[in-house]
């Protein structure tokens, strides 16, 4: 069998080869063989789908807004997301609620 690197997400040594890229089946962490890494900069949805500005996206679970007692309910869509850093990774206006920040896990690409 052949030398594989342990995941330098969690450190597992079950990694395997596809194609260009290593990937770790215990925490689905990937990065390229020849060691960049772009992981940081990639967003992904709940379903673990790529995400740009300016997507389309549906919310997969009621938010609570925080000061408020209004609901984003599930099932309402964000047109025009914008990615951003930080813990809330998304900027979006909702219509009838405004301006908001989400995180990318509780939405999905439509």
């Amino acid at each position: 069998m052949a030398d594989l690197p342990n995941c330098p997400n969690c450190g597992s040594e079950y990694t395997y080869e596809d194609g260009p890229s290593f990937v770790c089946p215990e925490c689905a962490h990937e990065w390229a063989k020849d060691g960049t890494d772009d992981s940081d900069n990639v967003i992904k949805d709940s379903n673990g789908n790529i995400l740009q500005d300016g997507d389309t996206v549906t919310v997969i679970k009621d938010l609570k807004i925080k000061g408020s007692s209004s609901v984003v309910k599930v099932g309402t869509k964000v047109k025009n997301i914008r990615l951003v850093d930080g813990d809330h990774d998304i900027d979006c206006k909702i219509d009838g609620i405004g301006a908001m920040k989400l995180k990318s896990q509780f939405v999905k690409k439509v």
